[in-house]
């Protein structure tokens, strides 16, 4: 029974990204069909198409391989410069690349179709229309958030001392029992106790348990003066140095960083919130993602290496969709959570998951949204530098010059892609 559950649990998360990744593409749609853009394919999938039904001038359909989908917005390529007609080679290998790629955008462009092409729109529109998918996931996260946060709540840290260490564990013991010659932690030096109130760190009152750990990251290894509520009285602590040693980093939690420690955790209380403290938490996923962003292809090879030489994956590591749904089977089937904290977790493991595909795809590279944001921003750029040099406005930008570029992403988005499935059907990460 178990394992049905964990089958279950996986499949319908895996429908569940697809959907996100239906809805990503209705945000390219919607703003599309409103422009007057010629759309001929709206596709859930790739590969053999299992069902398409034609409304208007659109194919809707559902393809074979559930990894992605896409909209076909016609115009996405200009003439060449100084042609509005395709010509029908090119005089270098590049070149023929471009052309040939022409030449297919323009298959579907009849005489009817001018006015209607996405070059032909106003700056303005093409970056609407390009940032509409990203969009739709940021608010599908949000309101995935919002749901947790506002319906069942979130654990967050309290300024309650709920344990103390008592030493400092060298980096790269996986024991953490005290052995003798192990130096004591600065909080039990200072005699930090269970159920202590935290109420200063050096003169200054912190807003908030995560603020208090900056705090005590920031002072390496200098003194510290504690104040503390312990029993209703305020009292304070013998002043004892931090010391510096490597924790977890704050936005890559992969990287060990050199940090002040002190040798506390707090206790966890589950809170309520709304919009205002979702925001926040998304602002803080964002940050930790871009970072994860910068990292992801040492982290791809990283994930590589482990698979030929046999080491155990990185729990911060990255992981495919594959990955992800296993996760959310997982969870399904632990006794170790309530039923209501399975759905929340769920819920916030595909807000994740949908975050992650909008800053993924606001990357400025083509074929990704981003680059296509960033083509339409130059050329905005290039058309208000014309109207303040009183000059004509300049041809939209050729972007099948960047063709090369897409592909290279295409192949290493499709190459990551694979090592992190294999990844996560030969050496998955476990939660519990």
């Amino acid at each position: 029974m178990q394992t049905l559950w964990y089958v279950l649990g996986t499949v319908v998360f895996f429908a569940l990204i697809m959907l996100s990744v239906a809805l990503h593409e209705v945000g390219h749609l919607v703003p599309a069909k409103i422009f007057r853009v010629k759309v001929t394919e709206y596709f859930v999938g790739f590969g053999k198409t299992l069902w398409k039904r034609r409304y208007g001038s659109t194919d809707y359909g559902v393809k074979a391989l559930p990894l992605g989908g896409y909209v076909k917005l016609v115009g996405m390529y200009p003439p060449a410069p100084g042609d509005t007609r395709v010509r029908a080679s090119g005089t270098n290998f590049l070149q023929q690349i471009a052309e040939d790629a022409r030449s297919y955008e323009w298959e579907d462009v009849t005489p009817e179709d001018d006015g209607t092409l996405l070059y032909q729109k106003p700056v303005w529109q093409r970056l609407i229309i390009m940032a509409g998918g990203p969009a739709m996931n940021i608010l599908i996260a949000f309101l995935l958030f919002l749901g947790v946060t506002a319906g069942a709540g979130v654990a967050r840290p309290t300024m309650t001392v709920q344990s103390v260490s008592e030493c400092v564990i060298p980096a790269g013991r996986s024991d953490h029992t005290c052995l003798p010659g192990d130096a004591p932690t600065p909080a039990h030096a200072m005699g930090v106790q269970a159920g202590d109130v935290i109420v200063s760190f050096n003169g200054r009152r912190p807003a908030d348990w995560d603020q208090f750990s900056r705090m005590i990251r920031d002072n390496l290894s200098a003194p510290a003066t504690l104040v503390v509520e312990r029993g209703g009285r305020t009292v304070t602590l013998t002043p004892t140095p931090t010391v510096t040693t490597g924790v977890p980093s704050k936005v890559d939690p992969g990287r060990n960083v050199e940090a002040g420690f002190l040798g506390v955790s707090p206790t966890q209380e589950v809170q309520r919130g709304g919009p205002v403290r979702v925001v926040k938490d998304m602002w803080t996923m964002t940050v930790q993602s871009v970072y994860a962003l910068i990292g992801f292809p040492v982290k791809v090879w990283h994930t590589a290496a482990g698979l030929v030489t046999g080491q155990p994956r990185d729990l911060y590591g990255p992981v495919s969709v594959v990955g992800a749904s296993r996760v959310a089977g997982e969870v399904v089937t632990t006794n170790q959570l309530s039923s209501g904290n399975k759905v929340a977790f769920v819920a916030q493991l595909l807000g994740s998951v949908n975050l992650f595909v909008a800053l993924f795809n606001l990357v400025p590279l083509p074929p990704l949204d981003g680059g296509h944001l960033a083509g339409a921003t130059w050329d905005g750029l290039r058309q208000l530098l014309a109207r303040l040099r009183r000059r004509s406005s300049p041809p939209p930008f050729d972007t099948t010059k960047l063709l090369p570029v897409s592909w290279l992403v295409t192949s290493f988005v499709v190459l990551a892609g694979v090592v992190l499935v294999v990844a996560d059907l030969v050496s998955p990460i476990r939660l519990f």
